[in-house]
């Protein structure tokens, strides 16, 4: 069976070989849209992470079985016409969530601790120089007892939740789609989450629902010391109105793992904050723990096998 990974480079130097033992193996670290029919021409199993399998792909390529995606989020691929081809399409769900909720953490105390002003402080000199044993320059507060809002109470929202628990929080959540569920935590209006959070945790796909979500109106009712966070999807947070209101000080922080164009416009207005020491911007590498690679790839492996028999794990088509 011959088996193609388009962009392998997107998961790092994790190790392949649970795929690789299943059949002819393939990777490309990367491939143009010019280049997809020629490397999967004859393949019977495709792996792609971010680069799109469409109908015009689908018709060229004769053979093609099983589109393993190398992600939870299906968006690259034309499922309607894979259904109509007969093709299978497998996804990996759950993989990461520890990964995003330990990334929350880090992203939430690096803001509020100012932990960048500090480490320079010390490696500057300036706290050799120092006549007491300490350094107030920055000060911050704490979790415990503040309330934390999280929009989209899905499986990571939901280990977010507890673990903002565990540190005294109060938690409290905006449902993006609508859907009544029984939860142990409030569910608030989004303007009373924003109003009334001191941390405002985003983990909600992008949809029509959550596209443009939060504006500079919907950040204004934010409270000034409030830090915002968002590792669901870039376009959910509209990020000139971020920028504006970050240099207005609506808001005292935000940090993000995810925008809307990845990689990031060198001319993104969060970029060029008047005080850039509040805003933190990772390269959407939150869901990127070593652990949580190599589970994506043993998954991968597993829906390969599981195709191959027949049954239908993590089948979305």
């Amino acid at each position: 069976m011959k088996i193609v990974f388009l962009d392998a480079s997107t998961v790092g130097d994790v190790d392949l070989s649970p795929i690789e033992k299943l059949g002819d193996f393939t990777t490309y670290p990367l491939t143009k849209p010019q280049e997809r029919t020629e490397r999967i021409r004859d393949a019977e199993v495709v792996i792609t992470n971010k680069v799109v399998i469409d109908r015009e792909i689908m018709d060229s390529c004769m053979n093609l079985k099983l589109i393993c995606v190398a992600a939870t989020g299906y968006n690259n691929i034309d499922v309607e016409y894979a259904r109509k081809k007969g093709i299978a399409v497998c996804n990996v769900a759950g993989y990461s969530t520890y990964s995003v909720v330990q990334h929350t953490f880090a992203m939430l105390f690096y803001l509020l601790e100012r932990l960048r002003y500090y480490d320079e402080y010390v490696k500057s000199g300036n706290y050799a120089k120092s006549l007491i044993f300490t350094h107030l320059g920055r000060p911050f507060w704490e979790i415990r007892g503040k309330t934390w809002g999280i929009i989209g109470l899905g499986t990571i929202g939901r280990e977010v939740a507890k673990v903002a628990t565990s540190f005294g929080c109060r938690v409290i959540y905006y449902s993006t789609s609508g859907v009544e569920r029984k939860e142990e935590y409030p569910r608030v209006p989004l303007e009373e989450l924003l109003s009334s959070s001191d941390v405002v945790s985003i983990h909600a796909p992008l949809n029509e629902r959550t596209k443009g979500l939060l504006s500079y109106r919907e950040l204004c009712l934010m409270k000034p010391t409030a830090i915002l966070l968002n590792l669901g999807r870039g376009g959910i947070v509209i990020e000139e109105d971020l920028a504006r209101a970050l240099n207005e000080g609506k808001i005292y922080a935000a940090g993000l793992d995810v925008l809307e164009q990845e990689p990031i416009n060198e001319n993104n207005p969060l970029l060029r904050v008047k005080e850039p020491e509040r805003v933190l911007i990772t390269p959407h590498i939150a869901w990127a723990s070593r652990e949580a690679r190599e589970t994506l790839i043993k998954e991968i492996a597993l829906n390969i096998e599981a195709f191959l028999k027949g049954e239908k794990r993590n089948r979305i088509v």
